[in-house]
């Protein structure tokens, strides 16, 4: 008697999520940013939510919960009810994270991606009086002197120090790692030249290399970014394949009905599109980039596959 009852039992289910889902939202929307206030993930989060809010007819608070390199935050956005009331702003950084990391969630398995908002042009950046001035003057300095150059990253297992091992994987060039607690502590020491070389949000060291204390390389990114468009990609550079983007994105708890997904990235890339945030977004040196759902999936995945990867190879943890 309860099988025959099952077809009835989840039709119903489905008629109310579909009810829920059209009337959504119908109270504040919160959106978990898993790292402290300040910083390119929380200023675009805080930069979109005020407009979501507006399209949405809803207030959007924004929860800052930092902590185990973001998986704290993560880990909490994964066990909320999948109505579309707890939502999670994400960075490449939490992919690497996540995978360095035991974690108890699946970035892929326990999310559903709603849409990359933005990417940051990370740059290869050397001191000016290393004796390279491309990509491949470089990677030939290195493989002369090998173990002599050093660059440097936030710790390790994080974004950047997987960035320059997956260069040094791809160059075949044997390189030092050095961590530092700051983006800024290593900056400091590569405007010193205590490290020769790094990898930086281009945001970051533009203005020193505007000061000539500083020599970019290259761009890390897919194509050319308009912040620095005679920056040659890595790939026109001579380093097939290499490809590495911080990137922000906003994901739901897995099984959120596909009707609000489907809102919620209407209403991000008609943001996204808005010349006001376009502006705000150039001026720190962030390109806007809107996506489907679909699109950020497979992004997500192919980030995660990538950097796990990384990780077989060099056997890289947290500190």
């Amino acid at each position: 008697m309860m099988w025959r009852n099952l077809p009835a039992a989840c039709a119903l289910v489905m008629l109310c999520a579909t009810a829920a889902a059209q009337n959504y939202p119908a109270k504040p929307v919160r959106v978990i940013v898993p790292v402290g206030p300040g910083g390119g993930l929380d200023f675009v989060a805080r930069l979109l939510a005020p407009k979501l809010s507006e399209a949405l007819g809803q207030t959007v608070v924004i929860d800052n919960r930092a902590g185990a390199s973001g998986n704290i935050g993560v880990e909490l956005a994964a066990q909320a009810l999948p109505d579309g009331y707890t939502l999670i702003f994400l960075s490449a950084s939490s992919v690497v994270s996540s995978v360095v990391s035991k974690t108890r969630f699946d970035l892929v398995r326990d999310f559903t991606p709603v849409s990359l908002t933005s990417t940051l042009p990370t740059v290869l950046v050397v001191h000016p009086a290393l004796p390279a001035t491309s990509v491949g003057e470089l990677v030939a300095y290195a493989k002369a002197n090998p173990r002599k150059l050093n660059y440097g990253s936030t710790g390790n297992g994080t974004f950047l120090h997987l960035a320059g091992e997956l260069f040094r994987l791809s160059t075949s060039i044997e390189i030092v790692h050095v961590p530092y607690k700051s983006v800024g502590a290593a900056t400091v020491d590569l405007l010193a030249g205590q490290i020769q070389m790094n990898f930086a949000n281009l945001g970051t060291v533009q203005p020193h290399v505007k000061a000539g204390r500083l020599r970019m390389l290259a761009v890390t990114s897919q194509r050319r970014t308009r912040a620095a468009p005679e920056l040659p990609t890595m790939i026109e550079a001579g380093v097939p394949g290499l490809v590495i983007t911080q990137w922000h994105g906003m994901l739901a708890p897995a099984a959120v009905p596909r009707a609000i997904v489907e809102r919620l990235q209407h209403e991000i890339a008609a943001i996204l599109r808005q010349p006001a945030t376009l502006a705000r977004l150039e001026e720190s040196g962030i390109d806007a980039v809107a996506s489907t759902p679909q699109e950020f999936a497979a992004y997500l995945r192919n980030d995660y596959d990538k950097w796990a990867g990384v990780i077989r190879q060099t056997g890289i943890r947290l500190d």
